[in-house]
């Protein structure tokens, strides 16, 4: 038993070394960092229309000048962009990446917790800097991410990162970006769940119960911490709880809640559950079923993190019906931003908003629900999301739509540095190419 369980970390350990090397293998061609006089650009600025034949000056990590008569200096280094489209980095708002390498490899997993309640769990004390998958990610035009833990009912912390970076330090934005909640389903689990109505009732209040508990104890534990910090002089310093400390940027708002939640009736019921806590800033995330509640949603005022690349959540939906989630919500009055729920496959990220788009939501829209709604939502839309003067100069180039599989993204920018536009893909491509023509 001992040889089959060294023989089983070996390999797992082999594996790691493999994918990690394979991720740091994208950086040996060095990101250029300096200053940059993007010109003849198609800009797309996001928040203030379409410029033709216009210049970005990019000095370090910040946009310097957005416009068309700009006085380009030789320090800059210029890039004709004749012809290219310039858009601000997309952002996915709701991913793993980062957190997992090897599916079958317990060792290259850090998205999951054990236990219920975790609110102290960071998912950006876990990001790996050298993940294969983000390369393969940025090159497509994702420049940001919100990446988060998955497990229990109060997840942990997501995490907001740049993609490019040598340390979770080098790569946050915003490392505490939102408490993750899952929440307790009212619903059957599938065709395979044999429970009665009656049985899914009781697990329902059961869930719901132990939420309501621990965050009962959470607003106790704020109060009785803030009565001691009021006037500490005189009162003996309680104990410190490190799940109940972890809770108390969320109940005084400086962090939202991101509850992921599909059905129609778990939406509900999470909408009236959010009501007890006018403080709390709330989210929602993946809303399969959104478009059902859409009037709701939106005058609860809460914003959406939307997929559209799955299957309707009931057989007798029609197969439109993800697709046009986001446009059924944003019609509504609801803010909504494009979120994968992906790890390796973030990268077809465009793509949701793509489909977005062409079912309703209108390309305009779909830009904003991938830049600068997502920004908005996680409170960086003064560093991130469109393409203004002071902004970090989170950018990329295309020669066409970026939504659309066939557009080459052919240069991308993150914190002012000039990304090597390579991947395990790019590197696997190449190696193949010409596989025709190798000597046997």
């Amino acid at each position: 038993m001992m040889r089959t369980f060294l023989k089983f970390f070996i390999s797992g350990f082999l594996l790691v070394v493999i994918v990690v090397t394979a991720g740091v293998a994208q950086f040996t061609e060095k990101a250029e960092f300096g200053k940059f006089a993007i010109t003849n650009a198609t800009i797309h600025t996001v928040s203030d229309g379409v410029i033709e034949h216009g210049v970005v000056l990019i000095n370090g990590e910040t946009i310097e000048f957005v416009g068309k008569n700009a006085k380009i200096t030789s320090d800059y280094h210029r890039i004709n962009a004749a012809g290219k489209h310039l858009y601000p980095g997309f952002m996915d708002a709701g991913t793993q990446l980062g957190l997992q390498e090897i599916g079958a490899v317990a060792v290259t997993k850090d998205q999951a917790e054990l236990g219920e309640f975790n609110p102290h769990v960071r998912a950006f004390t876990a990001i790996n800097p050298s993940s294969v998958s983000i390369p393969v990610t940025r090159v497509n035009g994702v420049t940001h991410v919100v990446s988060l833990p998955v497990s229990g009912r109060l997840s942990g912390k997501a995490t907001l990162i740049d993609l490019y970076g040598y340390s979770p330090d080098s790569m946050a934005v915003s490392p505490n970006a939102a408490l993750h909640l899952n929440w307790p389903t009212a619903q059957k689990g599938g065709a395979g769940d044999q429970r009665s109505e009656e049985e899914v009732e009781k697990a329902y209040k059961k869930n719901l119960k132990e939420l309501n508990e621990f965050w009962d104890r959470a607003v106790f534990y704020d109060d009785m911490m803030m009565s001691y910090e009021e006037g500490s002089a005189d009162k003996e310093a309680p104990d410190t709880h490190k799940k109940l400390e972890a809770m108390r940027e969320v109940l005084s708002g400086d962090i939202p809640v991101m509850i992921s939640v599909d059905r129609k009736q778990d939406i509900l019921n999470a909408l009236e559950w959010t009501k007890k806590h006018p403080d709390v800033h709330f989210i929602l995330a993946g809303v399969q079923e959104g478009w059902r509640v859409a009037d709701e949603i939106a005058e609860a005022g809460l914003p959406c993190l939307v997929s559209t690349l799955f299957t309707p959540e009931r057989a007798y939906d029609n197969y439109q019906r993800p697709y046009q989630n986001p446009a059924e919500l944003h019609e509504a009055g609801v803010k909504v931003a494009i979120a994968t729920g992906e790890i390796e496959n973030v990268r077809n990220a465009p793509y949701h908003a793509g489909y977005a788009a062409a079912y309703g939501l209108g390309k305009e829209e779909a830009l904003k629900a991938i830049t600068l709604n997502a920004a908005e939502i996680f409170d960086v839309a003064d560093r991130l999301g469109s393409i203004e003067e002071g902004k970090q100069a989170n950018l990329f180039l295309s020669d066409g739509d970026p939504f659309e599989p066939t557009t080459h993204i052919d240069q991308v920018f993150i914190r002012g540095y000039k990304i090597p536009m390579v991947s395990r893909h790019s590197q696997l491509y190449e190696k193949y190419l010409n596989r025709g023509a190798v000597e046997h």
